[in-house]
């Protein structure tokens, strides 16, 4: 979603937001601005890029390139067109006061008509700036408040989430920020401070930060800073030291992050298994869980609550924990949870998964159990994260960041999770000893096949360049493949626009067989497993209608290759190992589709990395 950065120190402070600013473009937005604080304020905003933005403030005046502090927004719209007028930060009549801020203020329409009857008048259609004027109608009632206190006292008013940034020309040295439900952190340098929505905009000046949680406010200073609760308790916080380096949130030569990080999938599959696969030992060893593993293998229950890319990881895990485990196990819409009442208690586990942590329906959906009394697990990617700090026990994927807004290696990761999980939670109840060292055999080869199928991505652009036109495609896959069907039709909708869907295969019958003519290109998953004569059957049935058939299989299957256009081949493996192979071709092949059709892949419109309100 939106981005936020800040900086108040020694160093020209513009420079610094907008490189900041262009490492959280992965978020997604649609408008971007500045404010900069010398004595007087100065507020820079339009529609469009960062870039755009950086043309405009070459011509600061020499008092505002030397300014030292300052806040900068990337917008994604919520309330109000992408427009100039609404882009952020914001600012009150005067002009002395600017905010940025994420999230969405639920009672705003009702703050704006109070306001506008006391005389003030909005520029924007933007929720958001109602903050401005909410803090300078609270400040100007009262001359012994200073910005903390006023911001403090119209947070109170406020219902809905925020991670904001003030800054006032009245009080120019210091920055206040603030969150609920919307996250921002604080970088410690020497004589300096960086604020931002995540680490990426922070890492290159310090590895030193500390997390905001709910209800926090900070008061950060060039000399130093202080965190309290809304309630004006002063909190004390523990430094946590970033995990990754500069180099990772860095293109690497390739032409796009998301085929960046498609290609380390071998390397992220090698590093999540590290020290948690011992084959050796024929044993999962994971740390995060050990305390409550007890609790888990006699769940009542196992719910996994996720969305988009990780509620198709959650569909692959419902099936390995049922099959190895014996544990039944629903899987839900984190959007969905909270609001149909489910029946979750003490005998239950609830496990959220979430790439970055701060998903704000997983978010919600995790609070909901918890008042119900279930065990919360997590599974994520990155370390301080809420959903980190909130749960009970967890893991960590350790997937590195993940910049590309369609996601690629987190899915990956996290299916590596779910299935260590699996036979953790199998272990000494309904797997023998030699079914587990088979399966860690199994995920220990994994890099190495994955290495293989990447070798094949001349021959999937050359399958993408004949399929780039197409205006519908269908994904079918059975068992274990069915989730990986419905993942590769979501990479495809995402990045270059082509209506897709994925079913299991057999449904295909039941409805999308309407859709299928000559100009439909219909991709299989058609690996050799227990389904696999079914899915012979299935491809005859389109091929019967002149579709186009694209089909993942197995090495050496001259079967498929014999009723597909397009075979795209991968190595053997157990069934539930496939869905960790069979998705790279088709990250691939959406991937490969949109730069063909001239999409923006990282950052494909309407869409936000980390999607922050409801």
């Amino acid at each position: 979603m939106c981005g936020i950065v800040g900086y108040i120190g020694w160093r020209e402070a513009a420079p610094l937001l907008l490189k900041g600013l262009k490492r959280l473009e992965y978020r997604g937005y649609d408008s971007a601005g500045i404010a900069l604080l010398n004595e007087g304020l100065l507020v820079m905003k339009q529609k469009g890029s960062v870039s755009g933005l950086e043309v405009a403030t070459e011509g600061l005046s020499a008092e505002m390139k030397a300014a030292a502090v300052g806040i900068g927004h990337t917008r994604w719209a919520t309330h109000g067109e992408p427009s100039d007028i609404n882009a952020h930060p914001h600012q009150n009549t005067v002009g002395d006061i600017a905010v940025i801020h994420n999230g969405i203020i639920e009672n705003y329409s009702v703050l704006k008509r109070e306001l506008i009857s006391q005389g003030y008048k909005f520029l924007s259609d933007t929720d958001s700036e109602v903050l401005v004027h909410l803090i300078d109608r609270i400040w100007k009632s009262d001359p012994s408040l200073d910005l903390e206190s006023a911001t403090r006292t119209a947070l109170r008013h406020v219902d809905g989430a925020y991670g904001i940034c003030v800054i006032s020309s009245r009080e120019p040295d210091k920055i206040i920020v603030a969150r609920k439900g919307s996250p921002l952190v604080i970088g410690i340098g020497k004589g300096e401070y960086f604020i931002a929505s995540d680490a990426a905009p922070i890492v290159e000046h310090t590895n030193k930060v500390v997390y905001l949680s709910d209800g926090e406010l900070a008061v950060v200073k060039k000399d130093g800073y202080v965190v309290k609760t809304i309630e004006n308790v002063e909190q004390e916080k523990i430094i946590t030291e970033l995990d990754f380096s500069i180099e990772k949130i860095e293109k690497g030569g390739f032409e796009h992050f998301m085929l960046k990080e498609i290609f380390e999938q071998p390397a992220v599959m090698h590093d999540v298994m590290r020290g948690r696969v011992r084959l050796d030992e024929g044993r999962i060893c994971l740390g995060g869980i050990e305390d409550y593993l007890d609790r888990l293998k006699h769940a009542k229950r196992i719910v996994i609550c996720a969305c988009g890319t990780s509620w198709h990881a959650a569909l692959i895990g419902e099936y390995l924990i049922e099959e190895f485990a014996r544990i039944p196990v629903e899987v839900d819409y984190a959007s969905e949870f909270r609001y149909r009442n489910p029946i979750v208690g003490v005998d239950d586990v609830v496990i959220l998964i979430s790439q970055s942590g701060e998903t704000a329906d997983t978010l919600a959906a995790l609070r909901t159990a918890k008042e119900k009394g279930a065990l919360v697990m997590g599974i994520c990617n990155v370390v301080g994260s809420t959903i980190a700090r909130e749960t009970l026990c967890g893991m960590y994927t350790h997937a590195g960041p993940e910049v590309g807004v369609a996601s690629t290696k987190a899915f990956s990761a996290q299916v590596i999770m779910l299935y260590m999980l699996a036979l953790a939670l199998s272990r000494g109840r309904t797997l023998s000893q030699d079914e587990i060292t088979l399966n860690l055999r199994e995920l220990s080869r994994l890099p190495e096949k994955a290495t293989r199928i990447l070798e094949l991505d001349s021959q999937i652009k050359d399958i993408a360049e004949r399929f780039k036109d197409a205006r519908n495609a269908l994904y079918l896959g059975r068992g274990y493949n069915f989730p990986v069907a419905l993942e590769g039709a979501l990479k495809l909708k995402e990045i270059s626009y082509i209506h897709a869907e994925g079913y299991p295969a057999a449904e295909m019958k039941h409805g999308p067989i309407a859709l299928i003519d000559k100009d439909m290109p219909v991709i299989f998953i058609a690996t050799r497993d227990s389904t696999y004569a079914k899915i012979l059957s299935n491809i005859e049935e389109v091929r019967s209608r002149k579709g186009r058939v694209i089909a993942i299989a197995n090495e050496g299957d001259q079967e498929v290759s014999r009723l597909a256009e397009h075979v795209i081949y991968i190595p053997q493996s157990s069934g539930p190992i496939t869905p960790l192979l069979t998705v790279i071709p088709l990250q691939l092949l959406a991937y490969h589709i949109a730069r063909l059709r001239g999409c923006n892949v990282d950052r494909p419109r309407n869409l936000a990395k980390s999607v922050t309100v409801e």
